[in-house]
């Protein structure tokens, strides 16, 4: 069957796939984003998570078919996923619950409704990611806090991790512990990566 979804902005189609074949391996293998890692394929460890209208969800386990019409989030995305949220919504993310927009990508805006979704679309326009060398927030705060090491679980935390202050600027411990909980990593002992969440929700906060 033929897929058409959109993926960081950009509309894509896969031609031949396979009624089993996963969102992972589309976006891996035809699509060639291969931050999305493919590890368990049982949905335990996290490392293929991406967003998808809005929701992380592991890419493992989502049929290839369920994405039609859609808009996919990846890691390779993350950089201009922000930059779209800080000059469609400057500052909204970072009010109390009360006072956001209802417009702002913290409300789902951005993610889960697919009109306003696919008003995003990176530029420039074409087949291929664009690799400005630009971070998002949360990118930079993991390398700043030391919190990637083998580097294999870290595109999934990264794109849980965004989401989360998206929705949550001022996250507690307790906050990010239960948004990271479905990542896995064998080589941190967490604090680093705890230490990123907090060091990016800080800096977002000292830019209001």
């Amino acid at each position: 069957m033929r897929v058409n979804f959109t993926v960081n902005g950009r509309r894509h189609e896969a031609d031949d796939v396979w009624e089993g074949e996963s969102l992972l391996y589309v976006l891996r293998e035809r699509l060639g984003l291969p931050g999305s890692k493919n590890a368990c394929e049982q949905g335990e460890c996290g490392s293929c998570t991406v967003r998808l209208d809005g929701v992380p969800v592991c890419s493992c386990l989502v049929a290839a078919g369920q994405v039609e019409g859609r808009e996919v989030v990846t890691v390779e995305g993350l950089a201009d996923y922000a930059a779209h949220r800080s000059r469609a919504h400057p500052g909204t993310g970072h009010l109390p619950h009360a006072e956001r927009s209802e417009g702002g990508c913290a409300s789902g805006a951005c993610g889960t409704a697919l009109d306003k979704a696919r008003q995003w679309e990176a530029e420039p326009t074409g087949e291929e990611t664009r690799d400005t060398g630009e971070l998002s927030p949360i990118q930079q705060a993991f390398i700043d806090a030391g919190a990637v090491q083998c580097g294999f679980c870290t595109p999934g935390l990264l794109v849980a991790a965004d989401e989360l202050l998206e929705r949550n600027p001022e996250p507690s411990d307790a906050d990010i512990r239960e948004a990271l909980s479905g990542n896995l990593c064998r080589c941190t002992g967490y604090e680093k990566i705890l230490d990123a969440v907090r060091l990016a929700a800080a800096r977002a906060e000292e830019t209001v």
